[in-house]
């Protein structure tokens, strides 16, 4: 197939591919669909091996946000039943950050509802990265707090912490659909400061929210565009008590094709597969780590993830393995990036690589919540075929913890 020759040959060298090319990824057929999963994988193994990075939500403040995310179950007038609490102390929350090291999670992403964080937000960042540091410096933290004000950026670096993730989420042009508590620009503005202040930017978007093909594509290109070092890949739970309760688009297979695109546009950038990975990939997760070489172990904000045990016997199952704490994520290239924007040179990191410059395998997602299974609303957009509709009859999605005493990421 000439397009899969083509993005393959592109992705090797780490050259983006075209709007048009993208768009016919997301077009191409079930019957074609392991030939676009094998040439993203080939992409995807060129630049990161068969690792798989894997990450740990903890939860720090859930719920009761004043922000209209019609997404999220923690939105303002959200009806969702989960779990709510303000901030958990610096040892709760590094109890919890151990749960997740200890099962194999090199990056601990630590999540708090809200516009954005307060200076004694920060404060309390900063003392519960520290507790977290001093029982293995060794692990990243990447910080998700909502919309950055000045020199905030700066002080998260200061305490320590490696990353910052903050979503896009979907296309410019269709943003105002999904909030008006805030802009699109004021999300690209956070992640310019997270980058400015010598933070890897961590930014990813939310597919099945009733977007095209052209928004979907679009995001993606700005997210190449910002320089963003990991891209989260997030497929959205219609909860019970939002706005988009009745929005069940995606199949095993659309979501195999938007994997699929974002490795091809993203060839040498982390690929996370995030939120809504277990209720709308189910069976075909194993086949998602051919695009993407990250994931969520265990539980998400506000849904049950499956048991990281099973995560860790699909990964390795599926002839892959997990990341050692000692490695580098990216390839060499984007590392010297990165590097270089920590000491205060920020630069882009949409250059291709020198030949043979890498090669030898070398928010955070959205809440998550629960839903009961509406009927499916017709055929996804976007190269479905006929009976390529949304099974709900199928989806099994678990409140984490909701109406009991249990801790965060218990």
């Amino acid at each position: 197939m000439d397009l899969l020759d083509t993005l393959t040959a592109k992705g090797l060298r780490g050259e983006t591919p075209t709007r048009e090319e993208a768009l016919a990824v997301l077009a191409t057929t079930d019957d074609e669909l392991l030939d676009v999963v094998a040439a993203a994988g080939r992409v995807r193994r060129r630049w990161f091996g068969r690792r798989v990075k894997l990450n740990y939500l903890v939860n720090l403040k859930s719920g009761l946000c004043p922000e209209d995310c019609s997404y999220c179950s923690q939105r303002l007038g959200s009806k969702a039943e989960i779990l709510k609490y303000t901030w958990l102390k610096p040892g709760q929350a590094a109890e919890a950050a151990k749960a997740g090291v200890s099962g194999g999670a090199k990056r601990v992403c630590l999540v708090a509802s809200g516009r954005g964080p307060t200076d004694r937000d920060i404060d309390r960042v900063t003392d519960t990265v520290a507790a977290i540091k001093e029982a293995d410096p060794a692990v990243e933290v990447c910080a998700c707090l909502g919309l950055l004000s000045d020199n905030q950026a700066e002080r998260l670096k200061a305490a320590g912490v490696d990353a910052y993730n903050h979503n896009l989420n979907t296309s410019e042009g269709t943003y105002g659909d999904i909030a008006t508590t805030h802009t699109y620009a004021d999300r690209v503005d956070t992640v310019q400061k997270a980058h400015g202040a010598g933070l890897s930017a961590c930014s990813g978007l939310i597919a099945g929210m009733g977007e095209s093909d052209e928004d979907l594509v679009d995001v993606v290109f700005a997210l190449r565009e910002l320089g963003s070092d990991s891209v989260p890949v997030n497929f959205l739970i219609p909860f019970e008590g939002t706005p988009l309760a009745k929005e069940w688009n995606l199949t095993p297979q659309r979501c195999l094709r938007i994997l699929a695109m974002v490795r091809f546009v993203n060839p040498d950038t982390e690929v996370r597969i995030a939120g809504g990975r277990e209720v709308h990939l189910r069976s075909l997760q194993p086949l998602g780590l051919h695009a993407a070489n990250s994931i969520f172990l265990g539980d998400y904000l506000t849904s049950e993830g499956q048991a990281g045990q099973a995560d860790l016997d699909m990964i390795r199952d599926a002839g892959f393995e997990v990341e050692g704490m000692g490695e580098a994520t990216l390839p060499r290239h984007r590392a010297d990036v990165a590097a270089d924007a920590a000491a205060g040179a920020v630069g882009g990191c949409g250059t291709a690589p020198a030949a043979g410059a890498c090669g030898t395998g070398g928010g955070c997602g959205p809440c998550g919540g629960h839903a009961h299974g509406e009927a499916a609303t017709g055929a996804e957009a976007g190269g479905a075929e006929a009976g390529d509709e949304a099974r709900t009859d199928l989806v099994r999605v678990r409140r984490r913890g909701a109406g009991t005493e249990l801790a965060p990421n218990a």
